[in-house]
């Protein structure tokens, strides 16, 4: 009899735990972070721009647990962080003065993630 299970490739969550320092890996925040990554694609989530830009402040660090959609406009300097970001979103970001980190930037910059927004 042939399985009709698919192999699954190690993906987000593998990446994710490498960018990560091993003693960051044991916080509160991180550990979240992780869990969000085990979620299905489907389950991720997705935050757009005009949702970033009611829920923060300039000077904000915020995490997002999925995909920034370019929906709206932000119109302050945050220091952002996700999963994945789409073109427009991106350049959005950038053209309003945001910093926008990787995931290892970021684990290195705030390694206990005191201080952060997870937002989505």
């Amino acid at each position: 009899m042939v399985s009709r299970r698919k192999v699954v490739k190690p993906g987000l969550k593998l990446s994710i735990v490498k960018a990560i320092p091993g003693k960051a890996r044991k916080t509160r925040f991180w550990k979240r972070i992780l869990e969000e990554a085990e979620k299905s694609r489907r389950r991720r989530r997705v935050v757009n721009l005009y949702k970033l830009n009611r829920l923060t402040r300039n000077g904000d660090v915020v995490y997002v647990p999925g995909k920034v959609l370019g929906s709206g406009s932000i119109d302050h300097a945050i220091t952002i962080s996700a999963f994945s970001f789409s073109q427009k979103a991106y350049e959005k970001l950038l053209k309003s003065g945001c910093t926008i980190l990787t995931t290892r930037e970021f684990a290195e910059k705030y390694p206990t993630g005191s201080g952060v927004k997870i937002i989505g």
